[in-house]
């Protein structure tokens, strides 16, 4: 079995010249060692969901990228996390939205998809059922990061909310995500976000999505999104890959360069994507200016990429 694992941590205006070669180094080493976690679980012939889910927890535990622990302030600053996980196998998925006070949104969502008989919970709901399974819970303390918190503050007492992936804020924070096909050729993805600054009503992207910014299906593919959250929901774009392949006997490489170069920039979203297909291949496209992205295939060397 061709197994593989990829995964992402966020797509804009990433510009060389905008990251210190430190700063550049300890993005790639982050990106390295949460693929190296999922590439160990597939190795020892654990599950695709268990290998998706090991990496993104890595990547919400690491202040650099927008989940978790580093995930950006809201309208009245506090943290609202969103997180969702599917399994290709039998279409099961979980997902949270706007949480708080769990350091690992994902393994909230792991629960709601394993020990639920829903696919989405939010807010106080979601916060209660994670206290009952257990979920490890930090103070908001733990969240408090100080350059997202001057971040928030620049534009708090305005309307305006920032996309973590906008020209204003060039040192780029995104959504996380990672796919990944097992031994049993069993497909999953998982996608985990902190959301947008300043965001406002509740709001929630793609990222908890099921079809919108996270879908894994063992009969084609898995997908995790990152972008512009409001333009990847209004077309679907997880499930569209999938569809696209499915009924329009694409295969990965064209399928997610449609939607990626043409579908989703007709309606003015940008951003990318990460999938991988039933085969073991692996597609990352995205048309922004860079995309924090790492991959991994069987007999393969790791590819750890920016720009």
């Amino acid at each position: 079995m061709n197994i593989g694992i990829a995964i992402h941590g966020g797509a804009g205006t990433i510009l060389k010249e905008d990251l210190t070669n430190d700063l550049e180094i300890k993005y790639k080493n982050s990106l390295k060692d949460a693929l190296l976690k999922g590439r160990e679980v597939l190795q020892k012939s654990g599950s695709a969901v268990e290998a998706v889910s090991c990496a993104v927890v890595e990547l919400e535990n690491n202040p650099l990228f927008n989940a978790g622990k580093g995930s950006v302030f809201n309208h009245i600053g506090k943290h609202e996390m969103d997180a969702s996980i599917m399994s290709g196998k039998n279409l099961n998925a979980g997902a949270v939205c706007c949480l708080d006070q769990f350091k690992n949104p994902i393994l909230v969502a792991k629960h709601v998809m394993e020990n639920s008989e829903h696919v989405i919970l939010t807010g106080n709901g979601a916060i209660q059922f994670a206290k009952e399974m257990k979920c490890e819970k930090a103070d908001e303390t733990y969240f408090f990061d100080q350059f997202r918190y001057d971040q928030w503050l620049s534009i708090k007492d305005s309307d305006q909310f920032q996309l973590d992936h906008s020209k204003t804020n060039p040192k780029k924070f995104g959504t996380v995500g990672a796919v990944a096909l097992d031994m049993e050729g069993n497909l999953a993805a998982a996608t985990s976000t902190g959301g947008m600054t300043n965001k406002k009503y509740g709001r929630i992207g793609d990222s908890s999505v099921i079809g919108a910014g996270n879908y894994a299906n063992n009969n084609t593919c898995a997908v995790s999104c990152t972008g512009s959250g409001e333009f990847f929901l209004r077309q679907v774009t997880a499930y569209d890959v999938s569809c696209l392949m499915e009924m329009g006997q694409l295969d990965l490489k064209t399928a997610t360069s449609k939607v990626i170069y043409d579908r989703i920039k007709k309606i003015g979203g940008d951003g990318g994507l990460i999938a991988i297909d039933n085969k073991g291949n692996i597609a990352m496209p995205f048309n922004t200016d860079g995309m924090y992205r790492a991959s991994w295939s069987k007999n393969g060397t790791p590819l750890v990429a920016i720009y």
